[in-house]
């Protein structure tokens, strides 16, 4: 006979209980609250793991180009910067698809996830015209910024040899965003696995066996994006993950780029005005010469590395957050925000007493001049605070991202890095002569300022409103049934794919009701607006191919060359030293 107490039935078959050992803790954390974090640490875990991963890649790559000598190391790396503008934008445009997929998936509607693909790829690809009509102009642009010509020659054969792999950067981004946002999380690090240890082998044969140089280097660096995309759809197609959401393709593709482009061209905002500021606080560094700039850049490479963390729960909200308010649940939205902010608190802080325990001494990893850890150590008293509030920041963006208010983290992102943080790091570092100090005062105080902002907003929020504005973008006019999701969330685990759904219990089983877009194009409107469309960025494509064939290069005088790694601004004669050594 069995005696156990409904309730102890109950603690057992939740799965946070594994989790939450503890009585007490269980009793002093209520249950939907446990179930929420333990979803997000699940999903937490192998995002850090992926982005680490994915890290690894141009790591690698620096480490067998800087064999090379350092005009090829420098070179590099300023073709890296250059690329890394291309990703911003392009990873913005595609940032529209995590807020539709996660809301249409938490809605039901999995027809309509695989048309939302669809539609990323098309708007992606057609991006990448634009792209390779500034790509392929990289030397004459980089020769009239001052850089040395021998560098960005170098910069301009890795560019050209890029252009192929740049529609495989968005399309795995793509591929990410479609899998992740259902809750499967865990091919993305298998393809990134994978694609690690054929870009060593890859760089070890042209670079080692065959003796390639410069040119193996650069093939290297293409086919490692090419690796990552392709493993990435081979697993899906092999696990059939894509059965449920895809239909095929579809002339439904076609439709709706307007409401697409309305949240891309704000997430492309929102994620660009917080990359460059990074980006601008190195240029700003180089201006004070190379210990100011190689302090920049180890703390930089740290804050990398430590960004990882945040980045990760700001997926997993969110994913969380962008189901649960297509599928309705206006509360379980709310707890996935206030639980992920939590979690990004609680890991700032951890870390913050990581750098701080370790601010004397970690500077060794990049160099051994007793002066630049000197000043890396004083720059991490800084920088542990502001960690702490750019992680709340991150989350927030991912809270915003999913409940689709891009526009809200654009608007508070210009103003806080740009009227706030910009002014106020320029005026530290120069009229009150606290150096590079004073850039990273700067983003404290922003930081501190937007992050508040972050939260006011987010517990401000119509919530009400957003979810009918979600469950308007998932195409459907009913609560979907819980039977589905509970198929999905059983055939996902049972693959091995780690499925989180969403916990909509307390929704109506009524029956789901398709909502065709309010207006349809027609077919004449279609082949108009599109192929507008497509002729513009084959029209900015050859603009940019006749610039590259006829206007001669800029004459530009021999300078210390200052140039960019993979991801900041550092002197090329540290760059050896700093890119290796981590």
């Amino acid at each position: 006979m069995d005696v156990s107490s409904p309730r102890t039935e109950a603690s057992s078959m939740d799965p946070s209980s594994k989790l939450f050992c503890c009585r007490s803790v269980r009793r002093c954390i209520p249950l939907v609250y446990r179930q929420e974090l333990y979803h997000i640490l699940c999903m937490t875990g192998p995002l850090v793991a992926s982005h680490i991963l994915n890290y690894l890649l141009p790591f690698v790559i620096t480490m067998f180009c800087g064999r090379l000598g350092n005009s090829v190391l420098a070179g590099y790396g300023m073709a890296s910067a250059t690329i890394n503008i291309t990703a911003a934008t392009g990873g913005g445009l595609a940032l529209a698809a995590d807020t539709l997929i996660s809301q249409t998936f938490g809605g039901k509607n999995l027809h309509r996830v695989g048309i939302i693909l669809q539609r990323s790829v098309l708007i992606l690809l057609i991006f990448c015209l634009p792209c390779w009509g500034l790509l392929i102009n990289t030397q004459p642009l980089l020769l009239l910024l001052g850089q040395d010509p021998e560098v960005a020659r170098i910069a301009q054969l890795y560019v050209v040899f890029y252009l192929p792999a740049v529609p495989a950067m968005f399309l795995h981004q793509l591929q990410v965003a479609y899998l992740q946002n259902q809750g499967v999380i865990l091919p993305q690090m298998y393809a990134a696995i994978a694609a690690n240890i054929a870009n060593v082998v890859t760089n070890y044969i042209l670079l080692n066996w065959l003796d390639l140089g410069l040119y193996g280097s650069a093939a290297a660096n293409t086919i490692s994006q090419v690796y990552i995309c392709v493993f990435l759809y081979l697993y899906i197609r092999w696990k059939k993950l894509h059965v449920e959401t895809w239909g095929g393709w579809s002339c439904d593709s076609l439709q709706e780029w307007n409401g697409y482009m309305k949240l891309a061209i704000p997430s492309t905002m929102m994620l660009c005005f917080d990359w460059w500021i990074y980006e601008i606080g190195g240029f700003l560094a180089g201006m004070l010469g190379e210990l100011d700039l190689a302090a920049q850049h180890a703390v930089n490479m740290l804050a990398v590395i430590g960004y990882m963390f945040p980045l990760g729960i700001q997926g997993a909200a969110c994913v969380r957050v962008g189901n649960a308010l297509g599928a309705g649940d206006t509360a379980g939205a709310i707890r996935t925000s206030k639980v992920s902010l939590t979690c990004a608190a609680a890991v700032a802080v951890l870390q913050g007493l990581v750098l701080a325990s370790t601010k004397t001494v970690i500077g060794f990893l990049f160099t051994s001049d007793g002066h630049i850890v000197a000043l890396v150590s004083k720059l991490l008293n800084v920088y542990c605070v502001v960690q702490l509030f750019d992680g709340l920041v991150c989350v927030s963006m991912g809270i915003l991202l999913g409940s689709g208010q891009q526009k809200i983290a654009a608007v508070i992102n210009f103003f806080g890095y740009y009227c706030i943080g910009l002014p106020t790091g320029t005026s530290l570092m120069f009229a009150a002569k606290l150096d590079v100090v004073g850039f990273w005062l700067g983003l404290l105080i922003c930081t501190c300022v937007q992050s508040s902002f972050f939260i006011a907003v987010i517990f401000k929020l119509n919530w009400e409103r957003v979810t009918k504005e979600a469950v308007e973008r998932a195409g459907k006019r009913k609560t979907p049934a819980m039977s589905t999701l509970d198929s999905l969330t059983a055939r996902h685990i049972e693959n091995g794919d780690e499925y989180m759904s969403v916990n909509s219990n307390d929704q109506n089983e009524e029956p789901d009701v398709e909502e065709k877009p309010s207006v349809l194009l027609s077919t004449a409107q279609l082949i108009l607006r599109r192929g507008l469309t497509t002729l513009a960025a084959l029209l900015i494509l050859a603009v940019g191919i006749t610039v590259h064939l006829t206007v001669p290069l800029p004459e530009v005088s021999v300078r210390a060359n200052t140039t960019l790694d993979s991801n900041f601004t550092t002197p090329s004669s540290l760059i050896h030293s700093t890119s290796v050594s981590i």
